[in-house]
């Protein structure tokens, strides 16, 4: 029987609210790496624990999502509570062609604060990670004394062989100042055994003067396995000493939501990957993955509409689906 892989992810989940303003809005949850995991979680079944390190206040609101971060199937040890801080609050926009606007309130939420503190229970138990997950997102949100400590442990994990991901989410605003951005987005990579690259992001990110641009640019990256995300188009893969593959997206008849494109696709990509597929097999996946997430509305869509792609209670992975290569 295969052993059963822990995985930790470190981020925010923040409260959501989905629709126009003064119109009619629907209160949901989710954050980028939250979103990951509950993902990761419902494909891996038992084959992974997924465990989300965050904080969060000690507030009402706080102790329901706790409540409902458990039913989406997370393993919720590493969550700090603090007292007297809040989640943080966004609110999503959605166009006729279910392209998102995003607004946040976080500047004082708790999860900034989860490294204020001696010993995280993250650091605490670093060493029954058999991978850890962590974005741009997850290093814009720390001061920098928590981003230190976040590489630090980064660093000591993928010396001892567990996985370290880095996905190049970049949100501009926020950063403070795009080079400090940079610079620690070059030091994710260094760190990373397995980088997610959404070329836009990157493009954006280093001022490049076209996607195409940004995929050169992604493809130098010293980083052992890598993936380029270049939305519609085939998703790049490349792992060790072997050349580029490309995987093809799926089409959709109609796409109502953008939102968690991305991070459905790392959750189905990295689950894959530390099930055993290869990353071609992995990338197919989790295209069909978030061409499934993106014809439902909002970030996590319901476990029926993806029942097919979910794993058996056994842990058994879902058929894998067709990819193609050049």
């Amino acid at each position: 029987m295969q052993k059963t892989k822990k995985v930790a992810l470190i981020g925010e989940c923040m409260l959501e609210l989905h629709g126009t303003a003064f119109g009619a809005m629907q209160q949901s949850y989710g954050g980028d790496t939250f979103n990951t995991a509950v993902y990761l979680s419902r494909c891996g079944g038992d084959a992974l624990s997924v465990c989300y390190a965050t904080a969060l206040g000690d507030d009402p609101l706080s102790g329901e999502l706790l409540r409902r971060w458990a039913q989406d199937g997370l393993v919720l040890d590493l969550v700090r509570r603090i007292a007297g801080r809040l989640p943080g609050l966004y609110q999503i926009e959605v166009d006729a062609h279910g392209e998102r606007r995003f607004s946040f309130w976080r500047d004082q939420s708790a999860a900034r604060a989860y490294f204020d503190t001696e010993q995280t229970p993250l650091e605490q138990h670093a060493a029954q990670w058999d991978a850890f997950y962590f974005s741009g997102i997850s290093l814009a949100i720390l001061p920098a004394a928590g981003r230190e400590r976040l590489f630090a442990m980064a660093q000591a994990l993928r010396a001892r062989g567990a996985c370290v991901v880095f996905d190049n989410n970049y949100r501009p605003r926020l950063w403070s100042d795009p080079a400090v951005a940079r610079e620690n987005f070059l030091r994710a990579f260094q760190v990373a055994s397995m980088a997610l690259v959404t070329a836009d992001d990157h493009q954006a990110l280093f001022g490049l003067a076209s996607a195409e641009d940004a995929v050169l640019a992604g493809q130098q990256l010293a980083v052992p396995e890598l993936v380029i995300k270049r939305g519609a188009a085939p998703t790049l893969v490349r792992a060790g000493r072997g050349g580029w593959e490309q995987v093809a997206t799926e089409a959709v008849p109609r796409v109502v939501d953008t939102t968690a494109a991305g991070d459905s696709f790392a959750a189905g990509y990295l689950g894959r990957r530390l099930l055993g597929a290869t990353p071609v097999e992995a990338a197919a996946f989790g295209n069909r993955l978030a061409a499934r997430v993106i014809q439902h509305p909002g970030a996590l869509i319901p476990i029926a509409a993806m029942a097919d792609l979910m794993a058996t209670t056994s842990g058994t992975a879902p058929a894998p689906a067709t990819a193609a290569s050049p």
